[in-house]
């Protein structure tokens, strides 16, 4: 109840002074708690890690790494913390985060702003020994010569602490980046990252690496990407990030406002672009299912399009962090009803 009321209060403020107070008050201790591990079906096998639940927390909402170890303790299953940039950056002007309230979304561009590689990875490595899945989304700086390079940096400075790493080459808020995703400039980044990953994987052990996709792709794009995910042995790819799309049915004064847009608005879009990837893949690589997720049946929905695993963020600004725990008991019941002990048994059943 008093998470729901500060909820409600946080909505009353500036999108991100609201979201800023949200982390204070993690990194204080006021978060909800709820345990990952309630529900024995949901536990849940994902590229060689053992998760307690298929609900993660989606790269954005904890881009510095401080807040993991809470977010944990609300109930996630996995956090992924980041997106991080090699250098520290302070995004686009603001205001640069709206709220569409009438239809459960937000717009952002704030564009990778975050504190640096650095502190990242000393706060990442301070986790040592705690325990939970805790992943590291890595970027590129705006002013980059070497975006490739970036994102080798990155995944070097993590690698030894994270539990597994993501490149996110899908932000629409940095100017180009989502040009790594044509065939050409993404052999290149995966090939250099490939190479990076043969060194580090003999200095620390392995480590998943996943790829985090842009929801505007054409079945093209979608064939292209998947092929070179194979080819380059990367072990999920997380789809989607915001779209730049703006669908019909949106009704909020802010729906003009440039950027990225999330939340319930781009759960259909999102869904649409995972089974694209799911139907060429056939099953040969885990994808994780993003955008729009705000319950239960949200999260099956996109189980059942191919997912194994989900992640969530704008959701919480509507619902608070105490969403994650409604989620997974009305998961594990919607599992039960439907006959599957397993979320893997649910994975892409709707394909057939």
């Amino acid at each position: 109840m008093l998470h729901d009321i500060a909820t409600a209060l946080l909505r009353g403020i500036d999108a991100e002074k609201a979201h800023e107070a949200a982390l204070m008050g993690l990194c204080a201790g006021l978060g909800p708690r709820a345990r990952a591990d309630k529900f024995p079906r949901l536990r849940t096998a994902l590229a060689g890690l053992d998760l307690p639940n298929p609900v993660g927390m989606a790269a954005g909402f904890d881009k510095n790494c401080v807040a993991a170890d809470a977010l944990l303790a609300a109930g996630f299953g996995f956090v992924e913390c980041g997106t991080v940039t090699p250098f520290p950056q302070e995004g686009n002007p603001r205001p640069r985060v709206f709220r569409l309230s009438e239809d459960r979304s937000v717009i952002n561009r704030l564009g990778f702003n975050n504190l640096g590689l650095d502190g990242f990875a000393d706060r990442l490595s301070a986790r040592a020994g705690r325990g939970g899945v805790v992943g590291a989304n890595v970027g590129a700086n705006k002013d980059s010569t070497d975006r490739a390079g970036d994102y080798v940096r990155g995944m070097g400075r993590v690698w030894p602490h994270a539990s597994y790493v993501t490149a996110n080459i899908s932000s629409p808020n940095t100017p180009g980046l989502r040009g790594l995703q044509e065939r050409g400039a993404l052999e290149d980044l995966l090939g250099r990252m490939g190479e990076a990953r043969e060194m580090l994987r003999a200095a620390h052990g392995e480590r998943p690496v996943f790829l985090k996709v842009a929801p505007d792709l054409d079945e093209g794009a979608v064939r292209d990407i998947a092929e070179l995910a194979l080819a380059y042995q990367l072990d999920a790819l997380i789809v989607s990030n915001t779209t730049l799309q703006r669908p019909p049915q949106l009704t909020s004064e802010n729906q003009e406002e440039s950027g990225g847009l999330s939340g319930q608005a781009l759960f259909r879009i999102s869904t649409n672009t995972l089974r694209m990837f799911a139907a060429a893949l056939k099953g040969r690589l885990p994808l994780i299912g993003a955008g729009g997720v705000d319950s239960g049946s949200a999260a099956l929905i996109k189980i059942k399009a191919g997912a194994s695993a989900v992640q969530l963020y704008s959701a919480l600004v509507y619902e608070g962090p105490g969403l994650v725990a409604r989620i997974l008991n009305e998961l594990d019941g919607l599992l039960a009803a439907d006959g599957f002990d397993t979320v893997a048994q649910a994975v892409g059943v709707d394909l057939a």
